[in-house]
């Protein structure tokens, strides 16, 4: 009982003088909730909490080196992984080639301006998803252009093969479309196609909304990679917000009043008049209203005159 009370409390940090002195002030049948407690009376710590506590001592460094520790290194990449506002980046490979290739010809060529694209506005995470059956040459049934930009892509680790095999001549193929979304989902990032994978949204109905609320659609004029300005709709968020992982709300702009000085509603126009800047903004109404007030005032006043 003694030694593994000794083993609970060393694991948890103690020092083995500190918990030798509340286990013979205690007793060896102590709980541990009562040694525990003694512990912490006695002011001990755990080492981690002193290591934390104790100030740390600066290292000299030869002039004009820069190098840094491990540990400083590790959570300055981390610290930078952090600060990155954009969301991840999962491309449907075969959906934008053969975009690009007018539905006739799959076209690596479109792979490339898409990611290039993106890379530009400072995307990190850009994910390209294909079938592996792609790498065989191509048939008259499946043209293929540019093929040496997917092996480009897959040096850079941007491009994915999905698994396909042959079985007795016959090709499976495994659905791409069903790795696209899942990665997408788990890293909560942006899917990159003009598929509604309408299959995959009756499947699972938290990827039906991730769908519907991250699908970036897209359109090719003259070798130039467009998607819209407004992703989810007119009153939807802008192409920047629908990219970064913490939106910019847009800053309120008054609307001018289109009733101008004519306006009769005063205080209560949600509209801006210029003229009532240093005004208070009453409506006609309570305009009314007050001089009735400053009449009847003044009408009271005259007549305690003449009573007196």
């Amino acid at each position: 009982v003694y030694q593994s009370k000794m083993d609970f409390f060393c694991k948890l940090g103690y020092g083995k003088k500190d918990i030798c002195k509340v286990l013979e002030n205690l007793g060896q049948e102590a709980l541990e909730d009562d040694v525990l407690k003694e512990l912490i009376r006695m002011g001990s710590k755990p080492q981690a909490l002193e290591n934390q506590a104790q100030p740390s001592q600066l290292k000299l460094v030869a002039r004009g080196s820069c190098s840094t520790t491990p540990g400083l290194k590790w959570l300055e990449e981390d610290e930078s992984d952090s600060s990155d506002s954009l969301r991840p980046i999962v491309i449907d490979g075969s959906n934008v080639a053969m975009s690009h290739g007018n539905k006739e010809v799959f076209s690596c060529w479109g792979i490339q301006l898409a990611v290039d694209w993106f890379r530009e506005r400072g995307h990190t995470y850009i994910k390209v998803f294909v079938p592996l059956w792609r790498k065989e040459p191509p048939r008259q049934d499946s043209p293929i252009a540019d093929q040496h930009i997917l092996e480009e892509l897959e040096k850079q680790s941007v491009l994915v093969y999905t698994p396909s095999r042959k079985v007795k001549g016959k090709r499976v193929v495994c659905y791409d479309d069903r790795y696209i979304v899942k990665v997408a989902y788990e890293r909560d990032g942006v899917i990159v196609s003009n598929d509604h994978y309408r299959d995959l949204q009756n499947e699972n109905p938290e990827w039906k909304w991730f769908i519907e609320q991250r699908l970036l659609m897209y359109s090719f004029v003259s070798n130039r990679f467009m998607p819209p300005d407004d992703p989810l709709g007119r009153h939807g968020p802008t192409l920047s917000n629908f990219l970064s992982k913490k939106p910019v709300l847009p800053e309120k702009k008054w609307q001018p009043c289109p009733y101008g000085k004519k306006c009769t509603y005063g205080s209560k126009c949600k509209f801006y008049h210029p003229e009532r800047q240093h005004e208070a903004q009453l409506s006609v109404a309570d305009e009314l209203r007050a001089k009735t007030k400053d009449l009847l005032a003044l009408g009271k006043g005259e007549r305690c005159h003449y009573a007196a």
